[in-house]
């Protein structure tokens, strides 16, 4: 079964940012990654209580990035971070994952105790405007050097979630396409389709 995680940007929500939450996660993601870089720490652990309420509530795996909030199951880290956190840190969370760019940097951080990775990005995204995609035979070789589930995240769509699967990813990141979706479970559901029909 293919995996759909919602990664989180606060300034892409065009009403409130919690009530989309909670549209998403009632449709059931496997995942909501809350991605919000531009947080203090402490703004952050405010605002991540709030959502591992909504997760929790509907039974939807709450990802924390960067910010190692106390009592959370999962911790996503950029490579240069989880360089330098102890194996300790490391060590109390359920799942630790790590964003690569690199067939180096992705056995890197299985080395260094990531148990999923996120690669990107794969295709152009205003995300990352003016910088082209990295496309599906870089997807392709990062999910072939490590042994640990590979999603693909970047630009990804209903239109190409199955050419993904195809090129060896375990799964998608999707932030555009639910942040400002008016009807994220339509969203969720057309991307799994593809994921399950269209490779």
């Amino acid at each position: 079964m293919y995996k759909l995680i919602c990664v989180t940007n606060r300034g892409l929500v065009r009403g409130d940012f919690l009530q989309q939450i909670r549209r998403i996660a009632a449709a059931g993601p496997d995942g909501i990654l809350l991605r919000e870089k531009d947080l203090a720490p402490e703004d952050y652990a405010r605002l991540a209580s709030e959502v591992e309420g909504i997760c929790a509530q509907e039974g939807v795996t709450c990802m924390l990035h960067s910010h190692p909030v106390h009592g959370a199951a999962a911790l996503h880290l950029p490579l240069p971070v989880l360089r330098v956190k102890s194996a300790q840190v490391r060590g109390r969370f359920e799942k630790l994952g790590a964003s690569c760019h690199s067939t180096d940097e992705a056995r890197e951080a299985v080395s260094l105790g990531a148990d999923y990775l996120i690669a990107g990005h794969i295709y152009a995204t205003d995300c990352k405007k003016g910088l082209p995609g990295r496309g599906l035979a870089f997807l392709r070789e990062v999910c072939g050097c490590v042994d640990v589930p590979v999603y693909a995240i970047g630009g990804i769509t209903a239109e190409n979630a199955g050419d993904v699967v195809a090129a060896g990813a375990a799964g998608v990141c999707i932030m555009s396409g639910l942040m400002q979706s008016e009807d994220p479970g339509s969203e969720i559901r057309r991307i799994r389709r593809a994921m399950e029909h269209g490779h």
